[in-house]
């Protein structure tokens, strides 16, 4: 059991207090930490507590500690898919981006990497080594926890694809393994969507063995492909919304005259409807409202609520 440093309560989220050491490991958690900087969109408010471990170890004590004193867990991996409030959040936010490590084994052609690895990054160490299977990844700004939590996907390529199975750890301690199967994908959701339980590593199937300039040009290729269809030149979280089919969100924002449709800092990217940008001085409030109104406008005009991919947390006014 870990104790503060000071005579305040934990339980009040507005005040700082000093780090707190988590016994056994040399981990601290920290209080009213900014998140802006943690998300691709660069905006959201404080979290109450927030931790990093660097280890299994300080990762299960992160859990404990949380456990212990009755707190909530949010998970934050790239930041990439998320919109945090700017009021921020409250309990104790679990940052996965220094659970790293990457193991190709080449007898049976599989890939393990930890929940922080980031996938572009794995998508180009495959493609060097000549194996295929991460090629749709390469422009996917994600870590591997959000790709298995969301079933992340591009060029007619998915997790659910390629994935083995997903180590999986609980707020209690428990350590699960769990295959697609159970992880009940569908197009962009698995059953870890919205949960607290937190994925550790998992390992992919791959095919080793091929011309490694072929692999690295099809990997450049898609590179390539959403650079010049997307925008990446100012701050955002990549698709808003998932693709209702068969025809695309973009589409529909796009008839419903939204590009470049803009409250306060955020504006409907003009390359690509279904972006939302942070012109510089957004607000994670702006970029709400902005969501708001192209559901509104698309569902008075086809009768179809777009449902968001990225994931909205904390309280904004309405």
């Amino acid at each position: 059991m870990v104790t503060i440093s000071n005579d305040s309560s934990v339980k009040d989220n507005r005040r700082v207090y000093s780090p707190i050491s988590l016994r056994g490991t040399d981990c601290k958690i920290n209080s009213q930490v900014s998140l802006a900087g943690l998300t691709s969109f660069r905006v959201g408010g404080p979290a109450e507590w927030y931790v990093a471990p660097r280890s299994m170890e300080a990762l299960q004590a992160s859990f404990a500690w949380a456990h212990d004193e009755g707190v909530p867990v949010t998970l934050l991996g790239a930041g990439s898919n998320l919109l945090v409030s700017d009021r921020g959040l409250s309990g104790l936010v679990v940052g996965t981006r220094y659970l790293k490590q990457v193991n190709f084994n080449a007898e049976t052609g599989q890939l393990t990497a930890g929940a922080g690895e980031s996938i572009p990054r794995l998508a180009w160490l495959a493609a060097k080594r000549g194996w295929k299977g991460l090629e749709w990844a390469v422009g996917i700004p994600g870590t591997v926890g959000g790709a298995v939590v969301m079933n992340a996907g591009a060029h007619r390529g998915c997790t659910a694809d390629i994935l083995v199975n997903a180590r999986v750890l609980s707020p209690g301690g428990k350590v699960e393994i769990l295959t697609p199967q159970e992880l009940e994908y569908r197009y962009r959701t698995s059953v870890l969507q919205g949960g607290d339980r937190l994925v550790t590593e998992a390992t992919f199937q791959l095919q080793p063995g091929f011309d490694r300039s072929q692999v690295m040009a099809e990997t450049n290729d898609h590179f390539s492909q959403r650079r010049t269809t997307q925008p990446y030149h100012l701050p955002s979280c990549g698709s808003v919304f998932r693709n209702p089919g068969p025809k695309t969100a973009g589409w529909f924002i796009e008839q419903a005259g939204l590009k470049g449709y803009q409250i306060g800092g955020a504006q409907v990217a003009q390359r690509h409807a279904n972006f939302i940008l942070n012109c510089g001085s957004a607000t994670a409030n702006d970029i709400f409202q902005v969501i708001r109104h192209v559901q509104q406008q698309v569902e008075q005009r086809w009768s179809l609520l777009l449902e968001p991919e990225v994931r909205i947390l904390g309280e904004f006014p309405f």
